[in-house]
């Protein structure tokens, strides 16, 4: 089993690119499987998560010729429907929470798929309802094997209808976009979640030949077609990496300036960090976080704590509320974390508190964080990471400590951070990779 041994304290510099957007690739690659034509997809994040999901669809006799690390020509002429329902996939799959998007997809084209439990985090529920309630809409017979643990889909045609889903899921949405772009008729989804990610994948979408309108909004209107083609694509720079970065170098007191992040499809998320008080210099398409010796939250206007919290797109993303939490740790001031949507999301904070952190945990969804304002350093601890963004928080704290961290079950980091350790290294920290 591989750790990271880290030595803090150093101050960072130089420039980082962020990768490919992690939640967006794995949207996009899920759609290969509506067209027996070519797909390029470019700019493909080579992090664990995706690359299982390219293996997935290899194993499915979907043609794959890897042009490198971030560039894939996906062929789905002849797919293998049958290892859908295969122990291989079932075992593979439940390690993925991405692979149920398959769905949508080999409903539109071959009208059959299998949902297995989904995999991923351990972050919480994460229900199925809003995918199997919005396939049931397009009149999609639904079975729960309770022998195999499989919900088993068929329809001799998807009929297209209204939806209200129940929420606005990301996953959710691209899944019965997908099943909508050749369904019989036109197909309404209120409640749609609006995600850069997922209106990338239907700008990817009518490029390929559908029909969707609303895109960016909360009201989407698919007209079915009978066929999609081919098609290129550009996956944007990943917005939690960024958000990461941001962290990362307010923490840590570095110079860093991350480059090409795609400023338009950020939303609030440069405000967010810009309310904890860190300085932020947007350079074109560029983010310069210069060094600080201190930052100070801010409060509401009549003097009360800032609270920060997550909310569907355009809120705050709920992938960053772990790194709001540990940058927080050295700013002057307090301010409530409140994450509404996993219920395991903060039970990372016990290892900080353990490093030294002022940190009142209220319940499953709420933290409060009391800045130490630099008045003393966090200390080095072993610690294991329990998801890919708690991992990452876990990091970022490590190398603002004092002393030398362990952090063990790093593939949950790899998992989402693509070669973490040598792009940090090149930054200037201390961070090395062992084996145990």
């Amino acid at each position: 089993m591989n750790v990271f041994e880290v030595r803090g304290g150093n101050r960072l510099k130089g420039e980082i690119h962020p990768q490919g957007a992690k939640n967006e690739a794995l949207q996009i690659i899920c759609a290969v499987l509506l067209t027996p034509e070519e797909v390029t997809i470019r700019n493909i994040p080579d992090i664990l998560d995706v690359n299982l999901l390219i293996e997935l669809l290899a194993e499915m006799n979907v043609e794959v010729n890897r042009v490198d690390r971030s560039t894939c020509i996906f062929r789905a002429k002849d797919v293998n429907i049958d290892y859908l329902h295969s122990e291989a996939f079932c075992k593979k799959s439940g390690k993925l929470r991405g692979s149920v998007m398959l769905a949508g997809a080999m409903l539109a084209r071959y009208k059959k798929a299998f949902i297995p439990k989904p995999g991923g985090d351990q972050i919480g529920r994460r229900r199925l309802d809003t995918h199997v309630i919005g396939f049931e809409k397009f009149g999609i017979n639904i079975n729960h094997n309770e022998e195999d643990g499989f919900f088993h889909l068929s329809a001799k045609e998807l009929k297209g209808t209204y939806m209200l889903l129940d929420e606005p899921s990301v996953t959710g949405t691209a899944n019965v976009v997908m099943a909508a772009t050749m369904a019989t008729g036109t197909t309404t989804i209120y409640n749609a979640a609006c995600e850069p990610y997922l209106q990338q994948l239907c700008k990817m979408l009518n490029r390929m030949g559908a029909k969707i309108s609303g895109i960016g909004s909360n009201l989407l209107t698919v007209e079915g077609v009978n066929y999609l083609e081919g098609t290129e694509h550009t996956i944007l720079p990943d917005m939690i990496e960024v958000g990461s970065f941001i962290g990362l170098a307010a923490m840590t007191q570095s110079d860093i300036l991350i480059k090409n992040v795609s400023v338009p499809d950020l939303g609030v998320i440069p405000n967010r960090f810009e309310q904890l008080g860190i300085q932020l210099e947007i350079k074109g398409d560029d983010i310069h976080i210069p060094s600080q010796e201190s930052y100070t939250i801010q409060k509401y206007f009549d003097g009360g704590v800032l609270t920060i919290y997550d909310h569907p797109w355009p809120g705050f993303t709920p992938d960053l509320l772990s790194i709001v939490l540990v940058t927080a740790i050295q700013a002057h001031g307090s301010v409530l974390i409140h994450q509404k949507m996993f219920e395991s999301r903060l039970f990372f904070v016990d290892k900080l508190i353990d490093m030294g952190a002022q940190i009142i945990l209220c319940d499953p969804h709420r933290a409060v964080v009391i800045g130490l304002g630099r008045e003393r350093k966090l200390r080095g601890i072993t610690m294991s990471s329990p998801d890919i963004r708690a991992g990452v928080a876990l990091l970022i704290a490590a190398l603002s400590a004092e002393g030398k961290s362990i952090i063990q079950n790093i593939e949950q980091i790899d998992r989402g951070y693509q070669q973490i350790d040598t792009r940090l290294q090149a930054l200037g920290a201390d961070i090395r990779r062992v084996q145990k």
